[in-house]
């Protein structure tokens, strides 16, 4: 078990009047010693909170004096502190086992920890979750939670993820969503596994057992060129549209019985089948937005202009648990200070009236061509990045790299600015552990979301960020 250790202290926060240090390490809360961020906010909730700490091996206790539930004010460097639940599955489809070698070692871990389900979003399998995790997650209100399942049949789910207990701990989910627990579904689907007949049965298996759900989204199966799976492999056009169709056909019933539709389709298999997303209110508020589900719709509507914020969740957004670091894809995609002028190397930025290139995976093209084309501007054009990195079915914008994006750049004209969506970046770097520093053309980092797009675009917003890249030094 690692000791919390303060990573940053909120200037004027009682954590900041009290003492309290970056680089402190909390022993225990109140006489509590903690093993997650969730017990870490919970023993901290009193007006007096004593910690005692640790700061270069000598040990002191500092009285936190402040209001009844106010944060303290300090941010630590991991959200468990004892151990991530690891998980146990060895699912044929699981994307990890597909990564190569050579990248940041978080990247192959394997979670499925209720816990980091609840903080982040992740989803987890139930298969290792006990009567204490149930007694834990009813006592402290850790809801939403993000279940996989995949299918509802036992013996499918079971090899699915080729765990006998995947045959029963969905029996947990119903467990969760009799004490009120808020859950939403995922089930990936991989053709001739879990599509067809066995995708109707998953889907009138949750309309029959767990229709409290609050959403279940289908995404289809991602396969890298690291895959060693035979049997894995991409939709067909026709399964693709069979898919469209089971989920509108559901929606309907879900909708004639519950009252709202329940499943949805990513937005990746609506690019797959060139068809139309549906409009904004199908989405029903968007609950699954960040796992694709209607990020194409939201994208449209921001950049018409016919929302005034964006719709879905920001990048780095999370469960709001005081302390709680923002890490993985839903970390600060861009790092402090990275690429500022004066910070580590004078910019040489194009002029603001430059030709104007956006840079994004197929995907995010699909998109993004059609709006842009609409604007009848010469100066702006989209530029797709194909991802050779990971490559197989990998086309979301999200998942590319510095590698192929600089080879992409190496061919495009110096002089021009080219817009990069943030979604690309975690603390400032790509998924191979580039920065957009190593890019050979300099790069503008811009959220992700139609709005701050077109503001771009009609250069009325602040100026973005820029980071720094060796404008031309290797083309």
């Amino acid at each position: 078990m690692s000791l919390p250790r303060v990573v940053a202290v909120a200037p004027g926060s009682p954590a900041a009047h009290a003492g309290v240090g970056v680089g402190d390490e909390i022993v225990a809360v109140n006489g509590r010693v903690p093993r997650d961020v969730l017990e870490y906010r919970w023993a901290a909730d009193d007006a007096e909170v004593l910690l005692d700490l640790t700061r270069g091996g000598l040990e002191r206790s500092v009285l936190v004096r402040k209001r009844a539930g106010e944060p303290l004010g300090i941010d630590v460097h991991s959200a468990v502190f004892d151990r991530v639940q690891t998980c146990d599955n060895h699912c044929e489809f699981c994307f990890i086992y597909q990564l190569p070698k050579g990248l940041r070692r978080s990247l192959y871990l394997k979670d499925d920890d209720y816990r980091l389900s609840f903080l982040y979003g992740n989803f987890t399998t139930l298969t290792r979750f006990t009567e204490a995790d149930l007694e834990r997650v009813l006592l402290e209100g850790l809801s939403p939670l993000h279940v996989s399942i995949h299918a509802t049949d036992p013996d499918v789910r079971a090899a699915m993820l080729r765990n006998r207990r995947g045959a029963t701990s969905l029996r947990w989910l119903r467990a969760l969503l009799d004490h009120g627990v808020e859950v939403h579904g995922q089930v990936v689907v991989c053709p001739g596994v879990n599509d067809g007949a066995v995708l109707d049965d998953t889907l009138a298996g949750v309309l029959d057992e767990y229709p409290e759900l609050a959403s279940l989204c289908l995404v289809p199966l991602g396969i890298s060129r690291f895959n060693t799976e035979e049997r894995l492999r991409a939709h067909t056009p026709e399964e693709v549209t069979a898919v469209l169709a089971a989920v509108h056909d559901w929606q309907e019933v879900f909708h004639a019985v519950l009252g709202r539709r329940l499943v949805f389709a990513a937005d990746e298999y609506y690019l797959l089948a060139g068809a139309p997303f549906p409009p904004a209110e199908a989405y029903e508020g968007f609950p699954m937005h960040e796992d694709g589900v209607g990020m194409g719709r939201t994208f449209i509507e921001e950049f018409l202009g016919h929302v005034d914020e964006p719709t879905g969740p920001r990048s780095g957004f999370f469960a709001a648990v005081d302390g709680a670091p923002a890490t993985g894809y839903r970390a600060p995609r861009q790092a402090s200070g990275a690429g500022e002028p004066g910070v580590d190397r004078v910019v040489l930025r194009p002029r603001r009236d430059a030709p104007i290139g956006i840079l994004t995976g197929e995907h995010g093209a699909a998109v993004l061509e059609p709006l842009v084309g609409s604007l009848r501007r010469p100066d702006v054009r989209v530029i797709p990045v194909r991802n050779d990195f990971f490559g197989g079915t990998t086309s979301v914008t999200g998942l590319l790299v510095g590698e192929d994006l600089a080879r992409v750049l190496r061919g495009e004209p110096e002089g021009h600015r080219y817009l990069l969506p943030d979604v690309c970046l975690t603390e400032g770097r790509f998924l191979d552990g580039t920065t957009p520093a190593d890019l050979p053309r300099a790069v503008e980092i811009v959220p992700t979301d139609g709005l701050a797009l077109r503001r771009v675009l009609e250069d009325v917003a602040r100026p973005v960020h820029a980071a720094a890249g060796t404008q031309g030094s290797r083309s």
